[in-house]
């Protein structure tokens, strides 16, 4: 989610056209409007991830019936909470002094002033430095395995920390980058890559599967629903960019549709994912799919490959949290020390996480449902209260609460994966 230059403008809470403050948007108009073509691989790039690799683990985990169910009621409901977004846009900006309501930072200004954006802040800070964690956690095991050094230790590190180590300077160099335009194609770049693996991957699952087939699990217990919900949560993370998504498109009226569509296209993908690679490996899947693929040439380059484009998508991700970090702390100037920092404790962080797929479910459970379901729907709910019907109240209300519960119990779900990973 990578927000673009800030632009002034005009509303009931006083936007101006002097310096950044609290109510300025983070988003500035585009120029040119999307077809609905490139509005759906816009959607896709935004929404497909890292995070599909820790499927397969997590159908293990829930068995891949259940799996399945959750994958697609999470896919609905991230759609339903993107298009309220959209709704609660709509309306603001069919009133007068409201028609700069450019993202979900905004949104929360307007609805909630300073507190609703702190809000979103703060869960944007969290959710993009979390995605930054989980990718060096990826690149640091995937490397390891590669270079077949899983459980030696060199210069008295372990692998994965000696190559989160290594990561660092570099990270450095290229998060000090005040302007991330000329690393922007590499967003692209790493969605091809993602596509590329997946599509080896599943290639290699159904070789494997017709080979052998394992005992699979239909269902895992509740115990473990709460885990993959989370992992589900952070797969369709994108809630952040459906505003200017939206605005940027040129047929605004199908948006709607195009959302459909995309969203179940990736579900599906998704689902075809999860199922095959558990199918393939059964109880021996690992929280990254890629690392019990073989040891062939093609099987290195799609590991490699995955970790070049992480590599160098970390500063991409990591850019709304220095937006925002500077809007807040530093008078939107420049800060090197600020974005230095980040990226320590990004690194830090990694080091103490064992599971891959585990801290997905984290920040999936915790930051990610907050984002995409619980402030959605209170924003709807406070935008609309005048005018909604009691059945719309309800409904509204009733995916707050389930949101509530969900963050909840699948923190606690995860965290007891992370710590107790044996029980």
């Amino acid at each position: 989610m990578v927000f673009g230059s800030k632009e002034a403008g005009s509303s009931n809470y006083g936007f101006n056209n002097l310096l950044p403050r609290e109510d300025t948007p983070l988003l500035s108009k585009s120029t040119t409007l999307s077809s609905q073509p490139k509005t759906f691989a816009n959607v896709f790039i935004a929404i497909v991830g890292a995070g599909v690799l820790g499927l397969p683990y997590t159908f293990r985990k829930t068995g891949w019936a259940m799996g399945l169910l959750m994958l697609f009621c999470v896919a609905f409901l991230t759609y339903h909470c993107m298009m309220l977004l959209v709704h609660t846009r709509r309306k603001l900006e069919s009133l007068n002094g409201f028609s700069k309501v450019n993202s979900f930072g905004d949104l929360g200004f307007v609805v909630c002033g300073p507190i609703g954006r702190a809000a979103v802040d703060a869960m944007i800070i969290l959710s993009q430095a979390g995605f930054c964690v989980s990718y060096l956690i990826f690149i640091s095991q995937t490397t390891a395995n590669v270079l077949n050094q899983p459980g030696s230790h060199i210069l008295g590190f372990s692998p994965k920390a000696l190559y989160v180590w290594v990561c660092f300077p570099f990270q450095l160099g290229l998060n000090s980058i005040p302007t991330l335009t000329h690393l922007a194609p590499l967003s692209i770049f790493a969605d091809i890559v993602d596509l590329g693996a997946m599509g080896v991957v599943m290639v290699e699952d159904v070789n494997l599967f017709l080979k052998r087939i394992p005992t699979l699990q239909t269902f895992g217990g509740l115990s473990v629903f709460f885990y993959g919900v989370g992992v589900a949560v952070y797969a369709f993370e994108g809630i952040g960019m459906v505003l200017p998504l939206e605005f940027e498109t040129r047929d605004k009226a199908k948006f709607g549709r195009i959302m459909v569509f995309s969203m179940l296209f990736i579900t599906l993908m998704y689902g075809s994912f999860g199922v095959l690679g558990y199918m393939a490996f059964g109880d021996e899947t690992r929280d990254i799919i890629t690392t019990n693929l073989g040891g062939g040439i093609v099987s290195y380059l799609v590991q490699v490959g995955l970790c070049i484009n992480l590599f160098f998508t970390f500063p991409l991700m990591m850019n709304p949290v220095y937006e925002v970090m500077e809007r807040r702390f530093c008078g939107s100037r420049y800060s090197l020390w600020m974005r230095w920092g980040m990226v320590l404790v990004v690194t830090l962080v990694a080091l103490f996480v064992p599971n891959f797929a585990d801290f997905l479910s984290l920040v999936g459970s915790s930051v990610c449902v907050v984002l995409g379901f619980v402030l959605p729907a209170l924003f709807h709910i406070l935008v609309f209260k005048d005018e909604m019907s009691k059945t719309r109240m309800a409904v509204d209300g009733a995916v707050v609460v389930l949101g509530i519960v969900l963050c909840v119990s699948g923190t606690w779900s995860s965290l007891m994966a992370i710590f107790a990973p044996t029980a």
